[in-house]
């Protein structure tokens, strides 16, 4: 393998396309990898590839979205080839209003839920809900109903027809209240609590 050539120049010029999107691409990666190392290691990796394509950074008209739908097909890559998952639960990678909200919009689609089950008890098992999606789905659900990236914003990532995303969105939405009903344990310890 040929060792790149540094040239000031050149590098200069990488850098003041990529320097602005790296706080986002490392925001982005946190969200697929699940743990800080992961994450700067993923950015690292996608920034070395893309350095000898310059050019083809130069022609894009809309960089952050290509750069994180980069950073996506690196990271899935990893996934395949590792045959991994994320190591972190979704509690640990959302902020606190951000596992409410995600939270609250589970519990408002089952009727009752937020009355029967508190959220320190949901958490726990969303997270183990979330765990078992495929990384495809989990990176969906934590773009959409975590991060709140709009529909169109995830289907130019994934580069599929927002229509796509927004089946996708329903499908996992229903799997997770489907496998949130089936854990009566949450509403028979409600039931005693109510007692």
């Amino acid at each position: 393998m040929a060792l790149l050539s540094f040239n000031p120049s050149r590098a200069k010029r990488f850098e003041k396309l990529v320097q602005p999107h790296l706080e986002a691409m490392y925001r982005f990666a946190y969200r697929l990898a699940g743990q800080q190392h992961d994450a700067e290691d993923l950015v690292q990796d996608v920034v070395v590839k893309l350095y000898p394509r310059l050019s083809e950074l130069e022609s894009v008209e809309q960089l952050r979205p290509w750069l994180n739908r980069v950073l996506y097909r690196h990271f899935i890559d990893q996934v395949r080839r590792k045959g991994r998952r994320a190591d972190r639960p979704v509690s640990d990678v959302a902020e606190p209003e951000q596992q409410s909200s995600f939270l609250d919009s589970y519990a408002a689609d089952i009727p009752d839920l937020s009355e029967q089950i508190s959220s320190e008890r949901l958490k726990p098992v969303m997270d183990e809900i979330i765990q078992a999606l495929s990384p495809d789905q989990r990176t969906l659900m934590l773009l959409h109903d975590v991060d709140g990236w709009s529909q169109e914003d995830i289907a130019q990532v994934l580069e599929i027809p927002v229509g796509t995303v927004k089946s996708r969105v329903h499908r996992c939405r229903a799997a997770l209240r489907e496998k949130l009903l089936g854990r009566p344990e949450l509403f028979q310890q409600a039931e005693r609590v109510k007692e």
